[in-house]
């Protein structure tokens, strides 16, 4: 199915924002590990999400969903993890898959990992070298990539690791590993991620030590530590939030506020960007979930200017440069991104994916090694391209907030995948506004 999005006089409007994704992923993951029963309330019922879950059971935690968002999970404590009897499937998910991959290493079991053809593509590399390192072996597709064979051992060997490139999936995947090792596992990062694994795990019972030195910062956990059951509430998405705001800052009128949102300086690289461009960000405190800040935060129509994204930025928006790019196209002047070569393994490669979404619509964009440069249209965008998703959630979304502003209607030859992150999505663009159908290709 084509969807097509049609320019829009008005985005304006008050939604909840939808469970974080980051946190869902890591609310199941840790309730499965845990001694005792654990609830959660806004858990995020994207696709990428449901199979983590899926996956927890098939490891031998009891996963049930009693209620919209809230979902009770029994863990598999002192018993530990059981060898599934059927493959891991992990859909689209590179975040479960690559935290999974982690949780399973400190085990006696062997499981194998699957998923779509996009999952299939993405590098494991960057997280199975150092579990190689720790002890854990595996038998995985050429490129390191999956289907992969994945046996871990009770006997797991903490080590101390730097991560070539930054990264919260790579970080994450070795504390999940850590807590099973023997000795103290630590991870430095060259520049700081995100850190909700570390605030969650503190959050049931672990013990997590963190240091930073300028930009760098160093994680460590100690192996041996158990989990007890929580009670969690999921804080609001700020990426999926992200879409909600440009389509307001974009808009001829727009006035959005959207509620109950994280605030975490390692996931604000959006806002702050947008704010340098010229964009109005209001943010009001009303209170906390999952050791995390909450914030209400209202977005309004902008006359934006292109900037220079600064690097220290990169890690904190890694997933919002897709929609950082249609707000740039709408700019007036040059926006540079670079420091984003990440971009190039996401479900797509994000930085081609960015620039061909920005041209079919006549916009000028060049792309480099580590990013790209928009000319920006100065509040106007042509509009009437195609755009290709490559099978990626935010290009598709991204092109449609985009499509609510440009001179012409602007379409995707799919939208399916979007319900991997923010399966309310057409449902709340709509709410605000926007003029969105599907047709049959």
């Amino acid at each position: 199915m084509v969807w097509t999005s049609r320019p829009v006089n008005q985005i304006t409007g008050t939604l909840r924002a939808p469970g974080d994704k980051s946190c869902s992923h890591r609310a199941l993951i840790l309730s499965g590990l845990a001694t005792g029963t654990s609830e959660i309330s806004g858990l995020l019922e994207g696709d990428d999400v449901l199979n983590t879950g899926r996956v927890m059971a098939a490891l031998g935690a009891s996963v049930e969903r009693i209620g919209e968002e809230r979902w009770r999970v029994e863990g598999v404590g002192a018993r530990g993890l059981q060898s599934p009897s059927v493959d891991l499937d992990f859909g689209n998910s590179g975040t479960g898959s690559r935290l999974m991959l982690g949780v399973v290493a400190g085990y006696p079991v062997t499981a194998r990992f699957i998923g779509d053809a996009s999952l299939s593509g993405r590098p494991m590399g960057r997280v199975l070298d150092p579990l190689s390192e720790m002890g854990v072996t595996y038998d995985a597709s050429a490129g390191k990539t999956l289907p992969l064979l994945l046996t871990g051992r009770a006997d797991l060997q903490a080590i101390s690791y730097q991560p070539p490139h930054a990264s919260a999936q790579v970080k994450s995947c070795l504390l999940f590993a850590g807590l099973n090792a023997d000795g103290r596992t630590e991870i430095t990062e060259s520049r700081i991620t995100r850190d909700h694994s570390e605030r969650m795990l503190r959050g049931f019972g672990a013990d997590v030590n963190s240091r930073r030195d300028g930009a760098a910062n160093t994680v460590s956990i100690q192996g041996g530590q158990s989990l007890f059951a929580q009670e969690t509430t999921v804080p609001g998405d700020p990426s999926s939030a992200a879409f909600l705001a440009a389509a307001a800052m974009i808009s001829p009128r727009g006035g959005v506020l959207v509620e109950g949102l994280m605030s975490n300086e390692t996931r604000d690289g959006f806002y702050r960007a947008a704010a340098m461009m010229g964009a109005p960000v209001g943010a009001e405190d009303v209170g906390t979930a999952a050791g995390e800040r909450l914030i209400d935060m209202s977005f309004e129509s902008a006359d934006l200017n292109g900037a220079e994204i600064p690097i220290d930025l990169v890690p904190s928006m890694i997933d919002e440069f897709p929609i950082l790019a249609v707000i740039a196209a709408f700019a007036t002047g040059t926006t540079v991104v670079k420091g984003a070569s990440e971009l190039r393994v996401k479900e797509s490669d994000r930085i081609k994916a960015i620039v061909a979404m920005l041209q079919v619509n006549g916009v000028r964009i060049e792309e480099t090694e580590d990013g790209f440069i928009i000319e920006g249209g100065g509040g106007a965008v042509p509009g009437g391209g195609l755009v290709e998703t490559h099978h990626d959630h935010r290009i598709a979304m991204s092109a449609l907030i985009m499509g609510t502003a440009a001179q012409a209607p602007v379409s995707i030859d799919d939208a399916t995948m979007i319900a991997t992150s923010y399966p309310d999505f057409m449902t709340h663009v709509t709410a605000l506004g926007a003029d969105i159908s599907n047709t049959a290709q």
